[in-house]
């Protein structure tokens, strides 16, 4: 049974403040959880409920199990119908992204974007496509949010995020830097080569004008239809299916 100062902490990590506080996040649903164990990362805690104890794959033993009822469930959960299962995940140590980590392959890179949603499937989709990381502006939504964990359905345990002051960044990249902006050339015509940089802007603001000056190569999606604009998550799957396309 869950004491009360277990549920309070545990639902503070719902909030940003606290998550950054304790190192830890929440991972919830046993097919999220199960990408995590066999990941880099660090499960300190598991609650589950009893009747789906069945589901859990053997563990290391460095991982804390602990099992609760439904209604406790609902308390800690960050979702209207809990999944079962919700797992407290370490933190991973923040540190910048190398550049030698971005040669000779092509990261996306995230400008502002505001929704937990469109985050977490920008990280499923890089990761369904074989991008292995993702540099995000300083205020872009927090990766370890509740909402963009549960977007990612797993492919956090697997894609790299890093966090950078983008200006900053891009003033010291010695590969191509490449923008999704209205008046670029069609990226269906665009030269890829083998390396780049995608960058991609917030939902209303598009990519901010210090981040627009850093871009050399412009590039945009067609439009056909009358649609004013396209969703930032599914931009990044156009990016990426098209890129890999060209490579193969």
């Amino acid at each position: 049974m869950l004491s009360k100062s277990q549920i309070s902490f545990i639902k503070s990590l719902h909030q940003k403040k606290f998550r950054k506080e304790s190192g830890l996040f929440l991972v919830e649903g046993i097919k999220s959880i199960k990408e995590f164990i066999t990941s880099n990362y660090q499960i300190d805690t598991i609650y589950y409920v009893s009747e789906q104890y069945q589901l859990l794959p053997k563990l290391p033993a460095n991982i804390t199990l602990f099992e609760v009822n439904n209604a406790e469930l609902s308390k800690i959960s960050t979702l209207q119908m809990p999944q079962g299962f919700l797992a407290l995940v370490k933190t991973p140590e923040t540190k910048p992204v190398s550049k030698k980590a971005l040669k000779n392959k092509f990261t996306l890179v995230l400008d502002g974007i505001q929704d937990p949603g469109n985050m977490g499937t920008i990280i499923r989709t890089a990761d369904w496509f074989g991008f292995e990381n993702i540099i995000c502006s300083l205020d872009t939504v927090e990766a370890y949010n509740p909402k963009t964990v549960q977007a990612t359905m797993g492919s956090l345990a697997r894609v790299n995020i890093f966090y950078e002051e983008l200006p900053t960044f891009l003033a010291n990249i010695d590969i191509p830097v490449f923008g999704a902006l209205l008046d670029g050339q069609s990226i269906y015509k665009t030269q890829w080569g083998d390396e780049g940089l995608i960058i991609l802007g917030n939902e209303g603001k598009g990519i901010s004008a210090e981040v627009i000056e850093k871009i050399n190569q412009p590039v945009t999606i067609p439009r056909v239809g009358r649609a004013e604009s396209l969703n930032v998550a599914v931009s990044a799957a156009i990016f990426c299916t098209e890129i890999v396309r060209v490579k193969n």
